[in-house]
């Protein structure tokens, strides 16, 4: 049961994986056509502004130099300054990136809590209507781009059955809710503001479940799978033997090794619902960090890309590190075997 050295040993790698993908988010900022200095100050700056503007970008230099002075300022926590908004990029990720983790994390619980559920009544009533039901849904639901969810739930919500907001993460009415941790379901308990709590918990379903959606029939088509081919197995059959309970045994005894696929695509997914939803907040108007990165690349603003980028590639090396625990917590067979090899 030694999850230390396992854990150690997934860090260590991960250290070598940003590194590289640091030094990909540099290459591909600098060979994308155009001149960020001169994209800033527009067509009719004089060329001498511009060129003070590319030599305090340190644009001037060579690349190796350039990779030098940025990797020195985001290990000191400095991104540098927005081309467009004219602030400090970590201030802008400060302010957009807890409304990009909140909605995600909101749709990280849609995706756990139905998929295992979905997955699990499948293949508990295979071969049912119930099962067939589940299944032609899945292919529906993962067809359905997040956009086209997303479009659906604007209209439905928002005009035709409006029972839900779909505008923004609060209501203007409490957009004075003192800002903390920058989450506002947090934010709103914390200063005890419940009717403020329950109105960002509205904002939040429309925008969560059209992002969710796909993942969610995805996952129970994979935990499904899974628990399928693991119920002819021996150890189920004694544990029927023993007179165990069939909704005990499915969830107890089948779905703990049945999960392992699951989860390892479930991770790439939670990781993928913080840089993949910009169309989700763009549609939903949710001041989101991956909105905020797509309009820097549309802009060239190199400083905002290469820090939204960072901060996707740590969340995803994080979620992987937790996926690869989790694994190895259900199956002590793959950590046993990493502790062997290293």
């Amino acid at each position: 049961m030694r999850m230390g050295p396992f854990l150690l040993r997934r860090l260590f790698f991960s250290i070598f994986v940003l590194v590289g993908v640091s030094i990909l988010i540099f290459a591909i900022a600098r060979v994308v056509p155009g001149d960020p200095a001169r994209m800033a100050l527009g067509p009719d700056v004089p060329q001498e502004t511009v060129d003070s503007l590319r030599k305090e970008m340190h644009l001037d230099k060579s690349l190796p130099v350039q990779y030098f002075y940025w990797v020195r300022g985001i290990v000191h926590g400095d991104f540098g300054k927005s081309l467009v908004s004219y602030r400090d990029v970590g201030d802008d990720i400060k302010e957009y990136l807890p409304a990009t983790l909140e909605l995600s994390l909101f749709s990280t619980i849609f995706v756990v809590v139905f998929s295992i559920t979905l997955g699990v009544v499948a293949a508990r009533y295979r071969n049912s209507w119930v099962d067939n039901l589940i299944r032609i849904t899945s292919y529906v639901g993962i067809a359905i781009p997040p956009f086209v969810l997303a479009t659906l739930f604007l209209l439905v919500f928002g005009f035709y059955w409006p029972v839900l907001p779909v505008i923004g993460r609060i209501s203007t009415t409490f957009a004075s809710v003192h800002k903390v941790s920058g989450f506002l379901l947090l934010d709103s308990l914390l200063s005890g503001n419940m009717p403020a709590f329950w109105d960002s918990f509205k904002h939040l379903l429309a925008p969560a479940l059209a992002g969710a959606m796909g993942k969610i029939f995805q996952e129970a088509r994979i935990t499904r799978s899974a628990m399928v081919d693991n119920m002819g197995k021996d150890y189920l059959a004694a544990e029927r033997g023993y007179g165990i309970p069939e909704r005990v045994t499915m969830f107890k005894y089948l779905l703990k090794p049945s999960f392992i696929p699951t989860a390892s695509v479930m991770g790439l997914d939670i990781a993928s619902l913080v840089s993949n939803s910009f169309l989700v907040e763009l549609i939903f108007n949710w001041p989101g960090l991956s909105r905020y990165v797509v309009n820097a690349m549309l802009n060239k603003d190199l400083n905002a890309i290469s820090a939204g980028i960072v901060v996707f590639s740590l969340v995803f090396i994080v979620v992987n590190i937790a996926v690869d625990v989790i694994v190895a917590y259900l199956d002590p067979r793959i950590r046993l075997g990493s502790t062997k090899e290293s």
